[in-house]
């Protein structure tokens, strides 16, 4: 067999090797579609004094969807009482998505389930600021779990990532 055509026939094989690794591949392991092609508002209501809130309007931006917007407020009680943010569930930053509240540093990965599965309750919150989560700094020490906020105002845990 010549040369050339040993080459041509190895290009073919990576060629049709390569197609089906894409063809096969989940896109959910590092797509957010959901979120990339929403069309509706996205609000970041965030401290214009919160360092951490700046990050993680960045990475939404960046990695989720371009077009959220973020506001400075003093104080965030008020966004929180109306979309009926549980205490217990609070965190630095409130995002408002559609008919959803987004409380605090949640990865897009959560985001991008809620937008899919569009489950019928009020909003999804990691309390707190865990270490290692998108806008914190640090190590990630653990499993980020993430609660579902019923319409009758009770959580319970969703996901962990």
């Amino acid at each position: 067999m010549s040369k050339k055509k040993i080459f041509v026939s190895g290009f073919v094989i990576v060629v049709l090797i390569g197609t089906l690794f894409f063809a096969f591949s989940s896109k959910d392991v590092t797509s957010y579609e959901a979120v990339n092609n929403y069309d509706r508002d996205i609000t970041i209501y965030k401290s214009g004094s919160c360092g951490c809130c700046d990050v993680y309007s960045s990475y939404f931006r960046s990695r989720g969807n371009p077009k959220t917007k973020t506001i400075d407020l003093e104080s965030l009680q008020d966004v929180k009482k109306k979309y009926e943010v549980p205490a217990a569930m609070e965190s630095c930053h409130t995002t408002i998505i559609g008919d959803y509240f987004i409380e605090g540093h949640i990865p897009l990965e959560a985001v991008n389930k809620l937008l899919t599965e569009k489950p019928n309750i009020k909003g999804i919150a990691m309390p707190g600021m865990p270490s290692g989560s998108p806008g914190m700094p640090g190590a990630k020490s653990g499993d980020f779990v993430i609660y579902a906020i019923n319409n009758d105002g009770s959580y319970i845990e969703w996901m962990r990532l």
